[in-house]
């Protein structure tokens, strides 16, 4: 952890001295205007606004008190859909990166960033990291009467109901939007809080652009604002106090007033907290630039730094984001893209001495393990909760109507992702994809996918990222993601490297429908081939596959080297089968199936190669499942290099003796689950 820190620094140092060449290079070529501005404000500094002449005497700094190491800092953060679900959490990772204090995150969320968010950081375990959650459909209401232009919608507008929302006994709060990212320890904005008046209850920067100066263009009307008016990308919301005044019915009728001459806001709650402290300007505490530096076009952004060390927040608040022009952009964006990447298993640190973090169940399981025990690795695999982003990319997709909806359930990781544009053009039905990756493999992914026109063009794929920890491909988790997520009421469980015969998708939904899988216990069979070219010309029905098989151009799938693997489905029998029929489970029988969403999930004690699959359908087995062959129905594998796990399967002797003990310990707990008799291995 401590050299994946310090790497990082090196990062962030590297950008930080280009920043710095660059800032020098700007104030040689601009050394006249910066004479002029620097006798300015000499003469401003020497003489009050009185005109008398001030005390020049050098002073020494007060310092100011540093936070309770263990006080907890509250943030607050409107989220919803699935890109703002992606955003937050480069803004939680550099929150995380720098801070020093126990922190609760306050989300306000729509449903599909609340399953999202939840699963995160319930999997995440970040120490000293509570996380609570508010439903924005609740509060929706009380601003979807207001029309917005702003891009962010009707949720642009919930930080006007924060004091409704959040808990009474909350009194102070940071908000923020979902595209700043913190440069220093939160806890020095905190800080603020103890600085301002008795009156003041909103801390914010002064808006960086000339938006509500109002010369933007000839008939630009912006909202009242004090100056050149405040962002509100980061607020200090002193919440008792705003509740002691009435606040909701105090933004309600300012709004009211203004939109009967203005008609909608521009800039969503930014225009209305304006038109607010225009009226009312006693209750802003205006907070050093350098904690919003705004990088919106035409900013006047520079003025907040001269140097590095005087950035606290940045704040890509145009609809650009990171393509937006600014002279120092490359920093800023290398910042941002250092946190996108950075490895979030890291961030999982204990903060000594604030004794408020309980042991979770799994943290109890880890702590029974015997660290002596050759397979402790397995066994460790088992037990860990892998960080998981359920839905990476937008999903939308309603079942059929008819009941009979199927969903194909896979996983994979990055070096199949190829795989997946082929798989598409094969499937025209929903799909539910694991992709194990690193946070830099997972952004990797998004560029791939948004810039396919096959991937992009799709909405009925739910991609759900789980992040790389341990030595293990934990193979049956991912399974267990995917499958969880699935809202049809029918699975295709399969491979990422199989690609089903064109039309496979309508011939399963008509062959549940005429086998009554909804009123019976049965998994349908879809027989694997196999092919050893990577160039085909995949069979376009069973008549082409038969062909080809009698060529030699496809095989019955790892006939040649595990053949116990497919047997049961009977080969011989399929290829002159007109219609479906039954089969007898045996030993290490893994076939493809198709099976009610209610299956039993897979058992994850197995990780890497081996026995996957086979646990599982000896558990459909010990369930009584009948299975069934489908005659019309196949899938071909196709050729890839071999894995990693497979690899250290063929070349360690203890891994092949630990998998060898864990389908031992399998067997007998599946015996004596379901009073079975299956034999275990010597």
């Amino acid at each position: 952890m401590e050299e994946q820190n310090q790497l990082l620094r090196r990062q962030l140092s590297f950008s930080q001295s280009q920043l710095i060449s660059a800032m020098s290079e700007t104030r040689r070529n601009d050394s006249a205007p910066v004479a002029a501005a620097a006798a300015a404000a000499d003469a401003i500094t020497a003489y009050g606004s009185n005109g008398a002449a001030e005390d020049k005497s050098v002073k020494c700094p007060v310092k100011e008190p540093e936070v309770p190491k263990c006080e907890v800092i509250h943030v607050a953060i409107v989220c919803a859909g699935y890109n703002s679900s992606r955003s937050v959490v480069t803004l939680i990772k550099s929150i995380l990166f720098y801070r020093r204090n126990p922190l609760h995150f306050h989300l306000i969320s729509d449903s599909t960033a609340q399953v999202i968010l939840q699963t995160l950081f319930n999997t995440w375990s970040v120490p000293q990291a509570d996380v609570s959650f508010y439903l924005a459909d609740n509060v929706v209401g009380d601003v979807s009467w207001i029309p917005n232009k702003h891009y962010s919608g009707v949720y642009g507008l919930l930080k006007l109901t924060l004091p409704k929302v959040l808990p009474e006994s909350l009194h102070k709060v940071i908000v923020l939007d979902t595209d700043v990212t913190f440069a220093t320890d939160i806890a020095e904005l905190w800080r603020n809080f103890r600085k301002q008046g008795p009156k003041q209850a909103i801390g914010l920067v002064e808006n960086q652009s000339d938006w509500y100066l109002g010369k933007l263009w000839k008939k630009h009307r912006p909202w009242p604002a004090l100056g050149r008016g405040f962002n509100t990308g980061v607020i200090l919301l002193h919440l008792a106090k705003l509740r002691q005044m009435g606040w909701g019915h105090l933004w309600r009728l300012i709004a009211e007033r203004d939109l009967m001459t203005l008609l909608s806001t521009s800039l969503a709650d930014q225009d209305i907290f304006n038109a607010i402290i225009k009226q009312h300007p006693y209750l802003v505490d205006t907070l050093p630039c350098q904690w919003n530096v705004q990088l919106s076009d035409n900013t006047r952004s520079e003025l907040c730094y001269t140097e590095v060390t005087d950035l606290k927040v940045i704040h890509f608040n145009s609809p650009k984001k990171l393509k937006v022009k600014n002279k120092h952009v490359e920093f800023f964006r290398n910042l941002y893209l250092t946190f996108l990447e950075y490895d979030g298993n890291l961030l999982r640190r204990e903060l000594f001495g604030c004794n408020n973090t309980k042991a979770s169940l799994k943290e109890k399981e880890l702590s029974e393990l015997n660290e002596e025990d050759p397979c402790y690795d397995f066994r460790r695999a088992r037990i860990t909760d892998y960080r998981t982003h359920l839905y990476f990319l937008d999903y939308d997709y309603e079942p059929s109507v008819d009941g009979f909806d199927v969903t194909l359930v896979a996983q994979l990781s990055m070096d199949r992702l190829q795989m997946v544009e082929q798989l598409c053009k094969h499937w025209e039905g929903p799909i539910s994809l694991t992709l194990y990756m690193s946070d830099a493999e997972a952004q990797q992914f998004l560029s791939y996918a948004l810039s396919s026109e096959v991937l992009s063009a799709r909405k009925n794929i739910g991609y759900h990222v789980v992040y790389k920890e341990g030595n293990f491909y934990p193979v049956n988790f991912l399974r267990n993601v995917a499958l969880q997520q699935v809202n049809t009421p029918y699975v295709f469980l399969t491979d990422i490297d199989f690609l089903p015969m064109f039309g496979l998708y309508p011939y399963l939904k008509k062959s549940i429908q005429l086998l009554n899988l909804d009123s019976s216990k049965k998994a349908l069979v879809v027989p694997a081939f196999e092919t050893q070219r990577y160039r085909i010309n995949f069979p376009k029905s069973k008549a082409d596959l038969l062909s080809m098989l009698d060529m030699g151009t496809l095989f019955t799938f790892r006939y040649h080297v595990w053949t116990k693997g497919h047997k049961p489905t009977n080969y011989a029998k399929w290829k002159i089968a007109t219609t479906p029929y039954k089969i007898e489970w045996e030993a290490d029988f893994e076939p493809y199936v198709v099976v009610r969403r209610d299956v039993p999930e897979y058992d994850t004690r197995f990780v890497g190669f081996g026995w996957n699959k086979v646990s599982h359908v000896m558990r459909l087995e010990a369930e009584e499942y009948e299975l069934v062959v489908l005659p019309n129905a196949f899938i071909v594998h196709m050729p890839h290099a071999p894995s990693f796990d497979i690899a250290k399967f063929r070349s360690s002797a203890q891994y092949r003796k630990c998998l060898k003990t864990l389908k031992n310990e399998f067997v007998k707990d599946l015996n004596r689950q379901f009073h079975k008799e299956f034999a275990t291995e010597a």
